[in-house]
């Protein structure tokens, strides 16, 4: 006696969407990002780097363009500084420490490709950019996440 399927007719599967995955720098950056100003105290920031719970932030102009990035290391200079001169930190701006020669990243960039900036320079975060504009911020922490995501895909 044969055996008969009693299982209904299969809907197609397109095996080329299944199989993909998001591996672009944008769909795994941070969006809603905590911004300082070169005019804002090293006091500041390193306030609310605490209440964010973040380790860094871009700094923006007065017209929302990118012109540093301050982080804790540059805060770490600045109490390094400020106990070395026996001064307070309340005065001193983020313009004077901020890392002014910023590298970023487009937003369509791979995750790979991104991993590789990482791994290549020693970075925490990288603003990433879209027509000259800050989109976003990717981590380090950002670019595991993504990989951990993906490991059941096939990379290509």
């Amino acid at each position: 006696m044969a055996i008969k399927s009693f299982q209904g007719v299969r809907a197609k599967v397109d095996s080329k969407k299944e199989n993909e995955a998001p591996i672009l720098v944008s769909d795994y950056m941070t969006k809603r990002l905590v911004t300082f100003s070169p005019q804002q105290s090293i006091l500041e920031v390193m306030e609310a780097f605490a209440k964010f719970k973040i380790s860094g932030g871009p700094v923006m102009d007065d017209s929302g363009f990118l012109v540093g990035i301050i982080s804790e290391a540059d805060c770490m200079k600045q109490i390094s500084e400020s106990r070395y001169f026996n001064q307070p930190i309340l005065d001193k701006s983020v313009e004077r420490f901020m890392t002014k020669n910023v590298e970023t990243i487009p937003h369509d960039m791979t995750i790979f490709d991104a991993a590789g900036i990482f791994d290549r320079h020693n970075r925490r975060r990288l603003p990433v950019m879209k027509d000259g504009i800050l989109v976003g911020q990717i981590s380090r922490k950002d670019i595991v996440v993504a990989a951990l995501k993906l490991s059941g895909a096939n990379w290509k």
